[in-house]
């Protein structure tokens, strides 16, 4: 069951990522030339650079994508908060791993997000964020939280 909720967690962030680009490539064309690089806090551009910045984004979730993947491969680089000891090495293992893999979900929905209303916004400045900037924030907070939590509990 692990295994097969591991490779769902793969296989949507590798579509994640690809749907990143997808939309950068797709749009690029008609994209003005000056398009919104930041956002404020209340969502309106504040800085706009050239359209060649729309490839930030998939680079950073490409690059993102491939530091997880690293990091995933090496699990005993990883700090825990609790000592690993051979009575709970696995299970600190798969709560890292499924940490790390729902992490990577949530950073490449924050940078697709932010694709996708940096391209809107190009062509309409009242338009809105699919997903509030604030939402997939708390949801790492809170994952965090809960990692440690049941790190604690099965160390």
């Amino acid at each position: 069951m692990e295994n097969i909720m591991f490779l769902a967690f793969d296989i949507i962030n590798f579509a994640l990522v690809t749907l990143l680009w997808w939309i950068t490539i797709k749009n690029y064309k008609i994209l003005p030339a000056v398009i919104p690089t930041h956002f404020d806090f209340e969502g309106k551009a504040d800085r706009f650079g050239n359209k060649k910045f729309a490839y930030l984004m998939p680079v950073f979730g490409t690059i993102a994508y491939f530091g997880f993947l690293t990091i995933l491969n090496y699990p005993e680089a990883v700090n825990f908060p609790v000592k690993i000891t051979d009575q709970n090495k696995d299970n600190q293992i798969s709560i890292m791993m499924f940490f790390m893999k729902w992490l990577l979900t949530l950073v490449l929905i924050i940078f697709l997000n932010n694709q996708d209303y940096m391209m809107r916004y190009s062509f309409n400045e009242k338009a809105k964020t699919r997903i509030p900037f604030w939402l997939p924030l708390v949801l790492i907070f809170l994952s965090l939280i809960t990692t440690i939590i049941l790190a604690s509990v099965f160390k």
